[in-house]
């Protein structure tokens, strides 16, 4: 049964990666993966209705995840609705090259941590275009946002996936999460910001400003109004769950269900396709359906691991081999840079027991940190990197050339801080 199934994760995690080069999508790959492993975990035991009771039990924790993300992707794409980010834009006048790459990411790495990662991607992205008009000056800009919107969501319990599924799965604590990790996070950016400072001279060239037509427009107020309603939404949300100990995403449901009152009564009496475009509905209709599906696959393939005793197994093959802790998790940050960081941190989650490691433990604070910002290395190691590869047409080598070095340096140097303030303070 284990060759089986470890056959069945490889092949299916061998897709996910490859998928430009077999050209199906990730998605098609990780549904089938997941429900293959549960077939065939299913085939070997006796006891089916044992196994059925556990899928369901693993699916209660697996849909508060998909949950809480496709409420968070609601919000977002209501207030891109309401050209609410045009907030933010406006406040950058700056043009001098030194000075705009601080400004982009000091924003981005707060903006993740509200936000998440990979929204917070495509708006910074989107963003740049608006303020740099050379594709080659903007390719390093971009760089340095997979940087920071990594850096930034790995402090946040609701800044990455990966920390968010930490944090409903009970291993951190939303308060616990930003105080130990704010500081090697933003060292995790500050490195790289003055490494690529030295490399940048002179002014960038913005882009002519010209109005699209028969694009419906919010009034300014309205953009106020939802941007600023939304983004506190989203921050309330660790609030929430602190006072009333239920799971986050009935905190996000919260949020969107308030917002979607407000939308019906701002935009009530508007004209039928203001009204539309305007509506949480629209907002359903644009959120990437497909990579909360992904997230589903993925985690259903893990759980059968889990329940089959793999993981388990695979940490104790760990801990006799390499031995040190700090030395585990660092190494699981460097494969995320290569291996997409949800199926990592979900077999960890599966590996380690709260019983050994309880709440708050130095294990999944620094699995927070490694896995959040060891995707920046490569490209392809983060849903940021992803995003910003197609948005912009990085070149693989290109980032590697220009800016996996630098991510390397801000991992490193942001993981030896951790573990010297962890030593410091903390123990």
């Amino acid at each position: 049964m284990i060759t089986i199934l470890l056959t069945i994760f490889g092949v299916g995690y061998m897709a996910i990666a490859l998928e430009n080069t077999i050209k199906i999508n990730k998605t098609a790959s990780a549904l089938i993966t997941g429900v293959l492993c549960w077939v065939a975990y299913i085939s070997f035991m006796p006891d089916k209705a044992l196994v059925d009771g556990i899928l369901l039990e693993h699916l209660g924790g697996i849909s508060s995840i998909l949950f809480f993300l496709m409420g968070a992707m609601t919000i977002v794409e209501l207030i891109d609705a309401h050209n609410g980010f045009e907030i933010i834009t406006d406040l950058i006048t700056k043009t001098n090259k030194r000075t705009l790459i601080w400004i982009v990411g000091i924003m981005t790495f707060f903006l993740s941590a509200a936000l998440d990662n990979l929204t917070t991607t495509i708006v910074m992205i989107s963003l740049l275009r608006k303020l740099i008009k050379s594709h080659n000056d903007r390719l390093l800009f971009v760089g340095i946002v997979v940087i920071a919107a990594n850096a930034g969501g790995a402090w946040s319990p609701i800044g990455d996936v990966t920390t968010t599924m930490l944090w409903i799965g009970g291993q951190i604590s939303a308060s616990s999460i930003v105080m130990k990790l704010f500081i090697p996070s933003l060292i995790a950016l500050t490195i790289p910001l003055i490494a690529v400072s030295f490399q940048l001279k002179g002014n960038v060239e913005r882009p002519s400003t010209k109005k699209e037509s028969g694009v419906i427009i919010a009034k300014r107020s309205q953009q106020k109004v939802i941007f600023f309603l939304g983004i506190l939404a989203l921050l309330m949300v660790p609030v929430f769950k602190t006072y009333t100990h239920l799971p986050p995403f009935m905190g996000m449901m919260l949020g969107l269900s308030l917002l979607w009152i407000v939308t019906e009564i701002m935009h009530g009496a508007g004209l039928h396709e203001n009204k539309k475009h305007f509506s949480i509905g629209s907002a359903l209709h644009r959120i990437d359906t497909a990579s909360i599906l992904f997230f589903l696959g993925i985690l259903l393939a893990v759980a059968a691991l889990e329940s089959a005793h793999i993981l388990e197994t695979m940490a104790q093959w760990l801990t006799d081999t390499i031995g040190n802790l700090s030395a585990i998790i660092m190494s699981i940050g460097l494969v995320s840079s290569v291996v997409d960081n949800v199926p990592l941190v979900a077999a960890t989650q599966g590996m380690y027991s709260l019983t050994q490691y309880p709440m708050d433990n130095y294990l999944w604070e620094f699995l927070a940190y490694c896995a959040g910002t060891g995707g920046s290395i490569l490209i392809i190691g983060s849903a940021a990197g992803v995003a910003a590869m197609g948005m912009e047409k990085i070149d693989f080598f290109w980032y590697i050339k220009k800016i996996s070095w630098l991510a390397l340096l801000g991992y490193f140097a942001g993981s030896f801080a951790y573990m010297l303030i962890e030593r410091l303070f903390f123990m």
